[in-house]
């Protein structure tokens, strides 16, 4: 039985599974953090002076907000520091998905108490100054948008709703070829179908090639033909190319040999990516957003047709938004603390890539140690002459696995 960690047993290799653009999100989360301070300040001083009751609750309230983003921040600044701590076995990423679950039940609670005052306020109307409520929440409004703006930064959102539409490979860009017949466009299609290569004119007509076919030859000195047939306007391979799809193909038109590398890349995407203390983050700005604008628009109704239960209504509708996405929260972030597997295709894969060649997976671990980081224990039981090095080569394109430790059981 051999065993060994994923990496080059010479190299001394850090655990540091922070996300991508971690010092970026935590900079942005701290001026969100200003700008609610200063405004919370500014409400609460004006309240007092101008003796407006409705202003200084708006700061109270604005001060439970700066208070969510601070646990943020302080979960941002806190695994920066300590990443590099031998006490953390995978590092800190994970902190950031127990600052997001930490903030999801606030958020929870938050709702809880919004409607409680809500259908209270449904059975005992309480009087509304309009004049002084309605300008109150158009202000908590515009901070709010402008706190989603900062947190948005670069435009990678990570909002409640994040369905990515990555794929699940990324590939090389498709390979353009100079023959003696024209230029032509080599590509693995796989939309939506079974996996075939695609060979097609650069531009102008359809394709005219003599005998045209395709041999792979991949890192471990195998080689498959494929032939190729005629379609609407480009050649398409007979069979399908079996994964990992990552190997020479020399296309062979006529006489001439034309080789094209084709590499293949497996990236974590959707709840093994998301950077969840950001997402918590937006979550919050966009429950105080979405609550402003349904108060705004209960408070000019009631204000115009004297309909003193919109208020309350309005706040109903918005504890459910905000409980939904709570939810949401909760759900993500206690798998990833529970060690759920973060990307059940991912698996999928990197079992299909250790079984391809007749061995056997008898065990695999797979978990999340922070943004895009992915960690991983397989245990692989095979009858040939195979060692780690092997095995860490066949899984070398699933980028996202930073840490990954190998056991080899010979049969």
């Amino acid at each position: 039985m051999t065993m060994s960690d994923g990496h080059e047993p010479s190299a001394s290799h850090t655990h540091v599974f922070l996300g991508e653009g971690h010092d970026k999100s935590e900079r942005r989360t701290w001026a969100v953090i200003w700008l609610c301070g200063a405004m919370m300040i500014a409400e609460i001083v004006g309240g007092l002076l101008f003796g407006s009751i409705a202003l200084v609750a708006d700061g109270l309230h604005m001060s439970t907000h700066a208070g969510a983003l601070l646990l943020a921040a302080l979960a941002y600044t806190y695994a920066r520091r300590h990443a590099n701590n031998p006490r953390f076995s995978f590092s800190t990423g994970k902190l950031g998905d127990l600052a997001g679950f930490t903030s999801a039940i606030i958020l929870a609670m938050i709702a809880l108490l919004i409607g409680y005052e809500s259908v209270s306020r449904l059975f005992d109307p309480v009087a509304i100054h309009f004049p002084e409520a309605i300008p109150i929440a158009c202000l908590g409004l515009a901070v709010n948008l402008a706190s989603a703006w900062l947190l948005g930064g670069d435009g990678h959102h990570h909002g409640h709703s994040h369905g990515q539409a990555h794929g699940e490979h990324d590939h090389d860009e498709a390979h353009h070829i100079e023959t003696d017949d024209g230029s032509v466009v080599l590509e693995v299609f796989e939309d939506g179908v079974p996996p075939r290569f695609r060979l097609r004119a650069e531009s102008g007509p359809a394709l005219a090639l003599p005998t045209t076919s395709i041999e792979t030859l991949r890192p471990d000195g195998s080689r498959r033909s494929f032939a190729m047939r005629p379609q609407d306007g480009y050649l398409e391979s007979v069979d399908e190319i079996p994964e990992p799809h990552a190997f020479t193909a020399h296309v062979r038109i006529g006489e001439r040999d034309y080789p094209a590398v084709f590499e293949e890349h497996h990236h974590a995407h959707g709840a093994a990516h998301r950077d969840n203390n950001m997402r918590a983050a937006v979550i919050h700005v966009l429950a105080d957003a979405a609550v402003s604008v349904l108060v705004i628009a209960g408070l000019l109704l009631a204000w115009a047709f004297g309909w003193l239960w919109m208020d309350p209504l309005a706040g109903i509708v918005g504890a459910t938004v905000i409980a939904s996405w709570s939810y949401g929260l909760i759900r993500d972030t206690g798998a990833i603390l529970l060690d759920m597997i973060p990307d059940p295709q991912m698996a999928d894969k990197v079992r299909q890539t250790l079984e391809s060649d007749g061995d056997r997976l008898a065990d695999l671990h797979l978990w999340r140690l922070g943004p895009g980081h992915l960690g991983a224990i397989v245990s692989i039981v095979t009858r040939q002459a195979r060692d780690v090095d092997y095995y860490r080569a066949r899984l070398a394109r699933f980028k996202s696995l930073s840490h990954l430790t190998i056991e080899v059981v010979h049969a």
